[in-house]
């Protein structure tokens, strides 16, 4: 559980100047990292979600 939550942590922090670029300064290439760095943390949100439920669903059975 740890190991994920940190890899969310990660992903999030290692977008945040790339998030500060873009909507302070109006960096265009800094916006494209941001949707391409919030598309990657959907995919591993999804892979969380998915996990759990099995994990969720694997103890009540």
């Amino acid at each position: 559980m740890n190991d994920r939550f940190a890899q969310l942590r990660d992903m999030i922090m290692a977008c945040e100047g790339d998030f500060a670029k873009f909507y302070d300064k109006g960096n265009k290439a800094a916006g494209t990292r941001v949707r391409k760095a919030m598309q990657e943390l959907k995919v591993l949100a999804q892979d969380i979600r998915t996990e759990v439920q099995t994990m969720k669903n694997s103890e009540t059975a």
